[in-house]
């Protein structure tokens, strides 16, 4: 009778961890862009009734990425 053979398998991380200080640079970010939505969630809700919070803090969040990246400035 043949021994059983029993496999590990290892997970591969598919992105480099990033580095402690741009990590925690990164969490700042969002979270500034957060509170940022949050305070001027209530002026575009009066003028767009129908925006929800989730697409208002999106396009703050897309607002600040064209900020921060030279790539998408035109």
């Amino acid at each position: 009778m043949k021994p059983k053979v029993h496999y590990q398998v290892q997970p591969r991380q598919t992105v480099p961890p990033l580095s402690e200080p741009v990590h925690v640079l990164q969490v700042q970010q969002e979270i500034e862009n957060f509170l940022r939505a949050l305070d001027s969630y209530p002026a575009r809700a009066a003028k767009d009734p129908q925006v929800t919070f989730q697409q208002h803090m999106s396009s703050i969040f897309a607002a600040h990425d064209d900020d921060s990246n030279p790539r998408r400035r035109h």
